[in-house]
């Protein structure tokens, strides 16, 4: 999506456009956390494993609000942007309970906080640095449709140690997509002042390192997290 060059302004107004994308994002967060947990205490997590059509029509669902947004966030009002996205959170909390079933709930907050820890770390790396990252941006995303390619070859393989390498890669992919993501939103509230496309284009920052930090989580997840024992 191409947006209007603009006079850079003030540097307040670029510390509150990111401000802004990261309240948004942290606030996805918590309720994505908060719909997990209570969907898996809940007989809500039961009908779900029952019933594989409603998990795929969840995932169909996420995919929907997350090409909406991107394609479509400057035609929608911002009203309709956050709901899609508050939306989006709960639907990925309800899609994410199954977590802890699979993890102890130890292994899931002590891999939740190294993820924080490592986001946090690359989100300033890409902030601060001087360093043109649009390079290893496009490493990245070339990486992560080979991880997606492998993770379906892997479906029918069922090969622990190629899903262990898919985590390893999956990590260092998201690693670069943080801090390439976070450089790229700092240059774009440089060059955005309308009111209006800051508050939206905030939106869909915080969509966009929102994805970011769930697959870090979940890659690390896979790595660190130790299962329950049946």
């Amino acid at each position: 999506m191409e947006f209007p060059e603009y006079p850079y302004p003030k540097e307040q107004s670029l510390t509150d456009f990111m401000y802004k994308v990261y309240g948004w994002m942290s606030f996805a967060l918590a309720i994505t956390a908060l719909v997990s947990y209570y969907v898996f205490k809940t007989e809500i997590y039961s009908y779900f494993k029952a019933s594989v059509g409603l998990m795929i029509l969840l995932i169909v669902l996420q995919f929907a609000l997350v090409i909406a947004l991107s394609a479509f966030i400057m035609r929608m009002s911002y009203a309709t942007a956050v709901l899609m996205f508050m939306v989006y959170a709960v639907s990925v909390g309800m899609t994410l309970s199954f977590i802890f079933e699979v993890y102890t709930p130890g292994s899931i907050y002590s891999t939740f906080l190294v993820a924080s820890f490592m986001f946090v770390a690359t989100a300033l790396y890409g902030y601060f640095t001087k360093a043109d990252l649009t390079s290893m941006g496009s490493f990245a995303f070339m990486a992560l449709i080979g991880i997606i390619i492998a993770s379906l070859v892997n479906i029918f393989l069922r090969s622990p140690m190629f899903d262990l390498i898919i985590s390893i890669v999956g990590v260092f992919v998201f690693v670069l997509l943080t801090a390439y993501d976070t450089q790229k939103l700092k240059e774009l509230g440089r060059r955005l002042i309308a009111p209006q496309m800051r508050k939206k284009i905030a939106i869909l920052g915080a969509l966009t390192l929102y994805l970011d930090f769930i697959n870090l989580f979940l890659f690390l997840l896979r790595l660190m997290g130790q299962q329950k024992e049946n």
